[in-house]
């Protein structure tokens, strides 16, 4: 059991369309079912409309899903009460600190990658032990609370799919729920993916900093864990993970200046090691051959022109 999960905060690029290609075989090619999800959780970063491209342009590239799409913004009483279940616990605590506090207090480096709730500076653990609970935290700051998950290791080490044995060092307590009461990336995906019997996550490998993260919460959830495969970015000139600053390449782009999809799907098989540079196919002229092996082990350039 697989899973695309496109957040809609802007438009499908080149990058994402990749790594849902890969999940889509990966899944396929055995004959496994793949669900889809909209994360729709990260504020005002959401775009309206963005879901409904996104949905359009995946299936124009051919690359379809089982049973309904389900949304993050209507499973938050899933992720309150497992917030709640580690704050009763003692695996969560209340924090009141900002961000400014937070930077300010640490001197350690960034950590960074994870999703839009990990990036920063280590947390120092200004607020453990601080409260004894969520109303004292209110009542002796006057701030709402985020609730912070304890992590007490160094590491989680484990084993991935295409990236190999992973030391998954982690640093710094995280954040689970935010101060407006909305889930963190963290502990939604976790939720979500155990909730779905997902049991394998395929995804970029700008997302191996969150997999410790992640295996901390499905141990202390009681929760399956899956198989992470993270495979490598699409860069641009410069290296750098895809982005506007290498100009447009959204799937939207390509369709309006008359790319078809047989066409785009055949420069990310291209871009997937699977094909020849100008290849012509479809998702399913894929499955017959397909190997994760074929793929480059290191990033993959991705604003040069399309061949054909």
């Amino acid at each position: 059991m697989g899973r695309l999960a496109p957040s809609p905060t802007g438009a499908l690029h080149l990058g994402n369309a990749r790594t849902f290609l890969l999940a889509w075989l990966s899944v396929r090619s055995r004959g496994g079912t793949l669900l889809l999800r909209i994360e729709d959780i990260d504020g005002p970063r959401v775009k309206p409309a963005a879901a409904a491209q996104l949905l359009d342009d995946l299936g124009w590239l051919g690359l379809d899903w089982d049973g309904e799409p389900v949304t993050q913004s209507a499973r938050l009483g899933l992720y309150a009460e497992a917030a709640e279940r580690l704050l009763a616990r003692g695996l969560a605590y209340p924090c009141v600190c900002t961000r400014r506090e937070v930077e300010e207090a640490s001197s350690a480096p960034h950590e960074g990658g994870g999703g839009p709730e990990a990036d920063g500076p280590v947390y120092p653990g200004t607020c453990r032990g601080r409260f004894r609970d969520l109303a004292d935290a209110r009542a002796a700051t006057g701030r709402e609370p985020a609730l912070r998950f304890r992590v007490d290791v160094d590491a989680v080490p484990f084993e991935d799919g295409f990236a190999g044995p992973q030391a998954g060092r982690i640093v710094g307590d995280f954040v689970i729920r935010k101060r407006d009461s909305g889930p963190a990336y963290q502990l939604a995906v976790v939720v979500d993916d155990a909730a779905q019997a997902v049991n394998e996550v395929l995804r970029a490998d700008d997302l191996l900093p969150s997999t410790p993260r992640q295996l901390l919460l499905y141990r202390a959830l009681g929760l399956d864990e899956p198989t992470f495969v993270h495979v490598p970015l699409v860069v641009g000139g410069d290296g750098l993970r895809l982005a506007k600053r290498h100009g447009d390449t959204s799937v939207r782009r390509f369709r309006e200046q008359g790319v078809g999809p047989a066409r785009l799907v055949g420069h990310l098989a291209f871009l997937c090691g699977l094909r020849p540079r100008g290849a012509v196919c479809m998702p399913g002229d894929l499955l017959a051959d397909f190997a994760l092996g074929a793929l480059p082990p290191g990033p993959v350039r991705g604003d040069e022109p399309i061949s054909g």
